[in-house]
Formats: structure tokens, C-alpha cells, sequence
């Protein structure tokens, strides 16, 4: 007899699922492998072109894992789409990416995506950190591994560092992917052949003519970890040039931009390393 839906719920995984390489492989393994039910999160960006890209490309996967994998009609548990926008700004984890950013820069999701958290009573959401990712190398000192109440090990923020700007900011998540990087999630999933499902992945932010850019960060990232191939070879090109030459000069600027800024508001100059990767 199947599990009835409220207890699915509440027994789920919690997954930020974008149609990408990292978190389509993390479902994958949670659905196939593991056989527990997901919750699939989304938050829109409204600065990010490759929105409905994204949606595609999840509606496309989970239609091709329902007729494929019958039993995960009942694992996969609809899709929850929430605006960035709608997320209501919190102080405490403003400052503390603040604080982190004066040491490494990361992206702007981690003041929004915690938030997201803070304000649905989310724990425990599954994030795709994994090896050469800038939130692994930073969480490294602050983490451990601890067994998940489904049956498989994980990676979450140690609460022995609960003063600290990175828990407070990562308490709310859980790496899964923390111990391997995407060249190797490619030969783990080429060994239990999903490899035409990661294929049907998608990570470019800023598609061109329905391709991937080549120089915007996930693409960047794709390159630069051992998958180049997945980016088309005229933007590869163009993807050499723009990291080769333009690339190095944005820590640069984003450090001379927080220093204005920290000027301006009083708080004086900003510490030395800001922005660095």
C-alpha cells in the first residue's frame, strides 16, 4: 500500500532542484538509489534569463523519470515555486554574508536563499555544494558529516561554530555532494546509467539563441571543472578570452565597489581581501 501523501510530506527530503548537472544528479540519487520522497524547491530570479529555461528543463526530467521510473510518480512530490522577490529580507543573515564577504566573495542567492528558509521554517534543505565549489572550500572548517534519518551520510554546518557568520548563514542546508566534484558525479552517473538524464541538464544563466553563454558564472564554472564540453565550441572561444582578459579584473572592481560602499555608510575601509575567490 503506498504511503499516505501527508506522511510523504513529512518524511521527504527537502531539495533546491534548478534542472541543473549538481541537483538533477542529487535527485537522481535520492529517487533511484535511496527511493525517498523529495520535495523539490525553486526560487524564481527575476534577474535570471534562463527562468523558464529552468522550468523547462525540470518538467522535461520528471516526465522522463514517471515514465521511465514508475515508481517515482510517488516519490517526486510536486515542485514548489517561490519569487526571490517575495522572500522577506532578514538583518542577522544580511550581516553575516556581509561578514563572510569580507573574507570570500560568494553570490547573492546565499542572503536570499537562507531567508527563503527562515521564513518557511525550512531545515535541512539540500543544497548541490560540492568539490571546487567557493561555499565548500569556505564551509570546510565549519562542517561534519552526519547520518540523514533516510539512511544515507551527509554534510551539514557543525553547531560547535554557532557564533560564527558561516553558520549562522549555512544552518539552514545540508551538502550531500560535499565530497565529490562534477567530473565525478559524471562517472557515478555514467556507472548507474543516468547519463541521458544529465544530459537533458541545464546551467547556463544566460542563454544565447538557446545555448549556453560561455561566460556567465555557471558556465564558467562548467569549464573550468572538467566540463567544457558541454558548452558549444564557438563560445568556448569566446568563453577563453572573456576569463583570460576580463574575468581578472572583477575582483578587482567588486573590492573597490564594497570599499565605497563601506566608506559611504560609515563602517571604514573594508578588510584586505574582499571579493577574492
Amino acid at each position: 500500500m503506498n504511503a499516505p501523501r501527508h506522511t510523504m510530506y513529512a518524511t521527504a527530503v527537502k531539495l533546491l532542484w534548478t534542472g541543473g548537472w549538481d541537483s538533477t544528479f542529487r535527485l537522481l540519487q535520492l529517487l533511484l538509489r535511496h527511493r525517498v520522497p523529495v520535495i523539490p524547491y525553486y526560487l524564481e530570479d527575476p534577474t535570471r534569463a534562463s527562468t523558464t529555461t529552468e522550468l523547462a528543463t525540470m518538467a522535461r526530467i520528471a516526465a522522463h523519470l514517471r515514465e521511465n521510473y514508475p515508481h517515482t510518480c510517488e516519490l517526486l512530490l510536486p515542485l514548489r515555486v517561490s519569487a526571490v522577490t517575495d522572500v522577506v529580507p532578514d538583518a542577522s543573515l544580511t550581516d553575516a554574508l556581509r561578514e563572510i564577504r569580507r573574507r570570500s566573495y560568494i553570490g547573492s542567492q546565499y542572503e536570499w536563499l537562507p531567508a527563503f528558509c527562515e521564513q518557511h521554517g525550512i531545515t535541512g534543505m539540500e543544497l548541490g555544494v560540492h568539490i571546487d565549489d567557493k561555499v565548500q572550500a569556505l564551509m570546510r572548517p565549519f562542517a561534519r558529516d552526519f547520518e540523514h534519518p533516510a539512511g544515507f551520510r551527509s554534510v551539514r554546518a557543525d553547531p560547535r561554530h554557532a557564533e560564527t557568520a558561516e553558520y549562522r548563514l549555512f544552518r539552514y542546508f545540508s551538502f550531500p555532494l560535499f565530497h565529490i566534484d562534477k567530473v565525478g558525479i559524471g562517472e557515478e552517473s555514467d556507472r548507474a546509467g543516468w547519463s541521458e538524464i544529465m544530459e537533458m541538464t541545464w546551467f547556463c544563466h544566460t542563454p544565447v539563441r538557446g545555448q549556453p553563454c560561455g561566460v556567465c558564472a555557471p558556465c564558467v564554472y562548467t569549464i573550468e571543472e572538467g566540463l567544457a564540453r558541454r558548452v558549444p565550441a564557438s563560445r568556448r572561444m569566446i568563453s577563453f578570452f572573456y576569463r583570460r582578459f576580463a574575468l581578472p579584473l572583477k575582483a578587482p572592481l567588486r573590492h573597490l565597489r564594497t570599499s565605497l560602499r563601506s566608506v559611504r555608510s560609515g563602517r571604514g575601509p573594508a578588510a584586505p581581501g574582499i571579493g577574492g575567490s
